[in-house]
């Protein structure tokens, strides 16, 4: 049993690579529609991604030149799915060609990583004719990232740092805070003035306490710091 199933992977094997007609394709009208088809699909499905990227980006430095890595990324794929696609020889060349190729670019959001693997995985599916997967993804992803980012926006956290040379003072402003969610990350007590570090939690963008504490005698400044709960290196 063995040996027939060897045998008969054996001219399978045999089959596809001795027999192969890779360099004696016809181009036919259907090819020529399936790759324009899915190409062009290609690029309409990254430019959804890069656009879902800008409006959902919520990094330090916004970068226009991975946005477009998104869309070349897409199409890209789907090209070399097209490709190896047709026969085991070209499958076998092109992963041995991409498994020269290194990486050296830093992927410093994590999230980043998320729209890379969704660009590549809609060119794979794409190149497949799997149009249906492709809608299944996209509307599951477009819907996890929406949430995601509602969430993460239903409330405001502040980092405040402020500077006095009295002790009381510190109290008094920490009474103004009374209603608001706040934590005491840090206090610094040096020879002539206290730092003090909040982590403050609004519902909005009401920030009036701020002038509240700014008044107070003996404040020297107050310093306010947007936090998203990432870190960014």
């Amino acid at each position: 049993m063995c040996v027939l199933l060897t045998s008969s992977v054996r001219d399978v094997l045999k089959k596809s690579f001795l027999e192969s007609s890779m360099y004696e394709q016809a181009i036919s009208l259907s090819m020529i529609l399936t790759i324009i088809v899915d190409l062009c699909l290609s690029l309409l499905i990254g430019i959804l991604i890069f656009n879902v990227y800008k409006r959902l980006f919520q990094g330090v430095v916004y970068s226009k030149t991975f946005g477009i890595t998104l869309i070349g990324m897409t199409v890209l794929t789907c090209g070399v799915t097209l490709a190896i696609s047709s026969n085991v020889v070209i499958s076998l060349g092109m992963v041995g060609a991409l498994s020269i190729v290194r990486f050296r670019t830093a992927v410093k959001e994590p999230l980043d990583l998320l729209y890379l693997f969704w660009a590549i995985t809609m060119g794979i599916s794409i190149g497949a004719s799997m149009y249906l997967l492709v809608i299944c993804i996209l509307a599951i992803m477009i819907l996890l990232l929406k949430i995601m980012y509602n969430k993460n926006n239903t409330s405001n956290t502040y980092f405040v740092i402020m500077h006095y040379t009295k002790d009381e003072t510190g109290d008094k402003a920490l009474k103004i805070l009374d209603n608001i969610n706040y934590q005491i990350k840090s206090k610094i007590m040096r020879k002539t003035d206290i730092e003090m570090t909040l982590q403050v939690i609004l519902d909005n963008d009401d920030m009036r306490f701020s002038e509240r504490i700014k008044e107070l005698d003996d404040i020297n400044d107050i310093t306010l710091v947007q936090f998203d709960g990432e870190y960014h290196g």
